[in-house]
This record gives C-alpha cells, sequence and structure tokens, in this order.
C-alpha cells in the first residue's frame, strides 16, 4: 500500500455502495474529515436503481466552519453526515423530491437545481 498521502486517495476511492464512493460525501472544503450515516448511503443507492442514472452529490457531509461559509443552517443534518444535496440529469428537483419520499428520505427539501435528502429520524419537507 502507498505510504502518505497516497492512503488517503485509496480512502477516499472506496466504495461504501454500489455506486458512492466516500470522495463523493466530503466535505467541499478539501478537508479530510467526514462523517457520514449508512442509512443516507442505503437510501441513495436504492434512488439511484430507481432513477438508473447517476446521483450527483452536490454537497454531503459539511464541516462547522465551511457551513457556516456557505450559509447553511447551525442545526443542519450535513453536519452528522445525515444529508446530501443531489442532482439526476433528467430530471427536476422536484421528481427526485416525489422519488425520495416513496423511498422513505426523512428530509427532504426542493431548490431550483437540486434535491436536499436527509435521513434525520423525523419527517420535514420544504
Amino acid at each position: 500500500m502507498a505510504e502518505g498521502n497516497g492512503d488517503m486517495y485509496l480512502l477516499n476511492d472506496l466504495n461504501v455502495s454500489e455506486h458512492f464512493k466516500i470522495s463523493e460525501f466530503k466535505c467541499n472544503d478539501g478537508s479530510q474529515e467526514i462523517m457520514l450515516e449508512y442509512k443516507l448511503v442505503k437510501l441513495l443507492q436504492k434512488l439511484r436503481w430507481v432513477v438508473c442514472k447517476p446521483i450527483k452529490i452536490n454537497s454531503g457531509y459539511r464541516t462547522k466552519t465551511y457551513n457556516h461559509k456557505v450559509g447553511g443552517s447551525p442545526r443542519s443534518q450535513h453536519l452528522l453526515g445525515r444529508a446530501a444535496d443531489i442532482v439526476v440529469d433528467g430530471y427536476t428537483p422536484s421528481q427526485i423530491a416525489e422519488l425520495a419520499d416513496q423511498l422513505g428520505f426523512d428530509g427532504i427539501g426542493i431548490y431550483p437545481t437540486f434535491t436536499h435528502v436527509d435521513v434525520r429520524g423525523y419527517k420535514a419537507r420544504w
């Protein structure tokens, strides 16, 4: 196995499900810190099987500093590794939200260019 930064590359490249890698959920600030709730991965994988297309994760885990920088809620599920902002080519955010609801995501938010999904433990819609 490689040493130093090569190890990080190998870890980032590990699959956490059939179609998702750890690196897709990392904070966009470039840090190596990550939290990831497995229930989120399971539901995203189910959604991937339903849409039969790649799911782009715009934002997964966020550090507290990065979350503040992008104007995220101080109680954001992204801080706990329980949320993802996603895009699927050929689907509107509303269509993805409808499918996410059918699959059992807890939190679902519809935005102009993406859909927020999370596994917060209780139902929330916006």
